[in-house]
């Protein structure tokens, strides 16, 4: 368990550090879908596996009741969503923890490139219990 987080965490550290690159050279006042290219790109370029709009169906009673899609998931384990919003509202928030209940998946980051220093939370799923960082 403690090797899978490691990991996790370095594969964070690399996207924080790739989003940091794509704001530093676009700036802010881009739509969210140029700043997903970009940090796609970003990704790619720094030999990680990346899938843009990652399908995440939601399930109740064996039955899919909803389909949504994360805009990035990196190394199969985690998810990134971006936002270009002048500030993060707490409904986005709720959106990182659903995917992540959702999905299965352990860590989510939301990123917000609106601004003109990014904003970084990172969100995580430990066996039912949810928690909320800054990154930044």
């Amino acid at each position: 368990m403690e090797a899978k987080t490691g990991h996790l965490y370095q594969i964070s550290q690399k996207v924080i550090g790739c989003a940091y690159k794509v704001s530093n050279t676009l700036g802010c006042g881009f739509l969210e879908k140029v700043y997903e290219r970009a940090l796609f790109h970003e990704l790619k370029k720094s030999d990680l596996s990346v899938r843009s709009q990652f399908p995440i169906a939601v399930h109740y009673d064996g039955e899919v009741v909803g389909e949504y899609a994360a805009d990035l998931l990196v190394e199969n384990c985690l998810l990134v969503e971006l936002k270009a919003v002048e500030s993060l509202d707490r409904v986005y928030f709720a959106q990182c923890l659903n995917y992540l209940k959702a999905s299965g998946l352990e860590t989510c980051l939301l990123i917000n490139f609106g601004r003109t220093k990014i904003q970084v939370k990172r969100f995580n799923n430990h066996f039912g219990k949810k928690n909320q960082n800054d990154v930044n």
